[in-house]
């Protein structure tokens, strides 16, 4: 397997017109990167900014069955106050379908994901809180948070990168975990853009991670975009550059649950991974460098299956993880968006589809939840009552040579997408 880092100066596939006025309004507010319009196809990227692109002729945009429908809508109000006096605002993203999202300043989080079932009726599908108090002191499972510098696992908080070692905080056993003991995940982003017009609406969000933060080389800059479309999807673009060679991995920690927040188990959903290998783990959950066949293991989801159906069998990585929480090889076939998973829920007809230009997925199914955690509904957390998938390079890629590496130097951009797309609406890519 390649060791380039995938993500720093790829092409991704054409977006679509909607996609594309976002990102250049985008851009020429912010006033750089003038290569990513060309990108992008300037031509296009000024004439649906300006609003003149069509609606597509199929999909949910705005067809004349929905042209009634209220566009696309992006508001915010406060949501609390930090110990040190910081304001944290919710923004919410409405599309012209309903579909509703709401996203914190704190952490990035996504808080709510509101999409209909088959009758058209709205739940909310990711977990989390109704309170900021509850994502500052409980939110050890992250949820639905941006994670950085560095998502998953480093063993023993160490690496070297050009000759020099470095050492980060240890907060998971002897092991370093989702960007250290403050991470992306514990900090107030700025919001630097909104976004709303008949296609999508959605908010920019910047952090500047400082030089030695968690015990990481350089100055971080990051960026993450969410749009919500018409098609109900949720977009997210991420974008990082360092004054100095560094590591990062970037990704979301929510986790779902497509009969609604609150429900019950998610071990009846039927989950269909675009993997035939993962990564096995030692009993501290780092990767042992092995690249092994999903066929013939319980970690074979290939063909749509049931979560639930081999998740108490005995193989020795399920015990170590007590549970799935095991970060899984895609079967890519370029560097652009392309299916990572599908997750289904037979009982509301959600459906789930992740599509990503990552090269890995993290499976974690909810094993650490143990009723001690009210969620937005008022119910508890308990064991696999949702599951995070995160688009993501692998664990601890800074000490697996063989694994695609995650350095960023200075001149290069770190720039990956994921999109989580929800039914009924098919995609149409």
């Amino acid at each position: 397997m390649s060791n380039d880092h995938a993500r720093i100066g790829h092409d991704h596939p054409t977006p679509g017109p909607q996609r594309i006025a976002a990102r250049a309004r985008r851009l020429v507010r912010r006033g750089r990167r003038p290569g990513r319009l060309r990108r992008l196809g300037l031509i296009a990227a000024l004439v649906a900014a300006a609003g003149l692109v069509a609606a597509p002729s199929s999909g949910a945009d705005l067809s004349a069955k929905h042209a009634a429908h209220p566009r696309p809508s992006i508001s915010s109000e406060p949501f609390g106050t930090l110990p040190d006096g910081t304001d944290v605002e919710i923004y919410t993203l409405r599309n012209s379908l309903g579909m509703e999202v709401t996203v914190l300043t704190y952490g990035g989080i996504l808080q709510r994901i509101s999409v209909p079932d088959r009758r058209g009726r709205l739940d909310n599908v990711t977990l989390g809180f109704d309170n900021l108090d509850d994502y500052v002191e409980r939110n050890d499972p992250y949820f639905g948070a941006i994670i950085g510098r560095y998502g998953n696992r480093i063993a023993g908080g160490e690496f070297t990168l050009d000759g020099v070692e470095y050492q980060l905080a240890t907060n998971n056993g002897p092991n370093h975990l989702h960007g250290g003991d403050v991470g992306f995940d514990k900090r107030v982003w700025e919001v630097t853009d909104t976004f709303a017009d008949r296609h999508s609406a959605g908010l920019e969000l910047e952090y500047t991670s400082p030089d030695g933060e968690e015990g990481y080389p350089g100055t971080l800059e990051t960026t993450v975009a969410y749009t919500l479309t018409n098609k109900n999807e949720i977009v997210i673009d991420y974008e990082a550059t360092t004054d100095a060679p560094t590591i990062v991995n970037l990704t979301n920690h929510a986790y779902f649950n497509l009969s609604g927040e609150g429900s019950g188990t998610i071990e009846d959903h039927r989950l269909r991974l675009n993997a035939s290998h993962y990564t096995p783990v030692d009993e501290t959950l780092i990767p042992t460098g092995e690249i092994a066949p999903v066929a013939g293991t319980p970690f074979d989801f290939r063909r749509s299956t049931e979560i639930g159906a081999r998740i108490r069998e005995s193989h020795q990585q399920l015990l170590f993880g007590q549970g799935y929480d095991h970060n899984f090889v895609l079967d890519r076939e370029s560097d652009g968006l392309e299916l990572a998973a599908e997750l289904r829920d037979r009982s509301s007809g959600r459906t789930l589809s992740i599509h990503t230009t990552e090269p890995g997925i993290q499976f974690y199914s909810g094993n650490f939840l143990d009723g001690s955690l009210v969620g937005t509904g008022g119910q508890t957390y308990r064991q696999s009552d949702g599951l995070a998938l995160e688009t993501q390079h692998f664990p601890d890629s800074p000490n697996q040579p063989d694994f695609p590496s995650t350095v960023l130097r200075p001149g290069q951009t770190y720039e990956t997408t994921t999109v989580y797309q929800f039914s009924p609406v098919k995609r149409g890519r």
